[in-house]
């Protein structure tokens, strides 16, 4: 280990030079002697109804724990969030690692815990989910497409984003977006360099989009894909079209992307209906992570 320092290296501060449509991110580097040690990096939310919040990301070289490094890094990112006049400071840490018992000793309070997941496809049940896809959901359909949503669904789509409004987010202050054509062609722009492909379950009455289901992938078809968000409008609740389309997501990517190695999904653990829906499509844990609040 490292001998003890009397004083911690200063964070050199760096500014992002690529702003993204929702938000921006100012970054610290701390070295020692022209080595990087630690790193902290703060994202600002600037879409609507999330102005009061700001998320820290940070890293640092097991060396420097409790050498004051960390703590320097911290303090430069809280006071960077209080100028800028946020009222809540998120990160997250896997749960019983450095950065968890870091968090917790640092003022920052437990507002969520969150369940990882995976699916390795080379071991999904295909036929099953096949067949949950093709079992008829009366008074409903489902359509799907990459990347940006078709300019004839871009308005029920971006009405059925409030399906998102009732994932559990417990405690956490993290606002209420509220999403209009624009900013729905904003995130799917936003994923260049990977494909979003997006499930939808519609009313068959009237046409309008009732639930999604969002899944990236990389541009090279291997490794992971990550599902982004699967959320179903309250009142269309209970017919099962969150495992609907979860499971076409699943077929999708098997058929079109044979090589992909598997799926990651998150999910808190309060929401028992979606871990369900993991469970019966064959996804099983890797860990869970605690997301901490600091309140400014």
């Amino acid at each position: 280990m490292s001998p003890r320092r009397d004083l911690a290296p200063a964070p050199h501060p760096l500014t992002d030079p690529e702003p993204k449509p929702s938000s921006r991110r100012l970054a610290w580097l701390a070295s020692d002697d022209g080595v990087l040690v630690g790193s902290s990096f703060l994202r600002l939310f600037t879409k609507e109804g999330q102005e009061h919040l700001a998320e820290l990301e940070g890293a640092l070289h097991p060396e420097e724990r409790r050498q004051g490094v960390g703590g320097r890094l911290l303090d430069a990112a809280v006071a960077a969030a209080r100028s800028e006049g946020r009222r809540s400071l998120i990160a997250q840490a896997q749960e019983g690692s450095p950065g968890d018992r870091f968090l917790a000793a640092r003022g920052f309070r437990r507002v969520l815990a969150l369940t990882y997941a995976r699916l390795p496809l080379a071991d999904a049940e295909l036929d099953r989910i096949a067949g949950i896809v093709e079992q008829p959901y009366s008074g409903y359909e489902l359509t799907r497409w990459d990347g940006t949503v078709p300019a004839h669904l871009t308005q029920t789509f971006a009405d059925s984003r409030r399906a998102m409004d009732d994932m559990p987010m417990e405690d956490t202050d993290y606002g209420t977006v509220a999403w209009d054509v624009a900013r729905v062609v904003a995130a799917a722009i936003a994923e260049r360099g990977e494909l979003l492909h997006t499930v939808a379950a519609v009313d068959s009455t009237d046409g309008s989009i009732v639930g999604f289901s969002e899944l990236v992938l990389r541009d090279d078809d291997r490794g992971d894909g990550q599902h982004y968000g699967t959320g179903v409008l309250p009142e269309h609740g209970g017919h099962g079209l969150g495992l609907w389309m979860k499971a076409e997501s699943i077929r999708w990517a098997r058929e079109r992307h044979p090589e992909l190695a598997g799926l990651l999904t998150a999910t808190a653990d309060s929401n028992t209906p979606m871990i369900a829906i993991n469970d019966s499509l064959g996804y099983r844990p890797t860990h869970t992570a605690v997301d901490y609040q600091l309140d400014l």
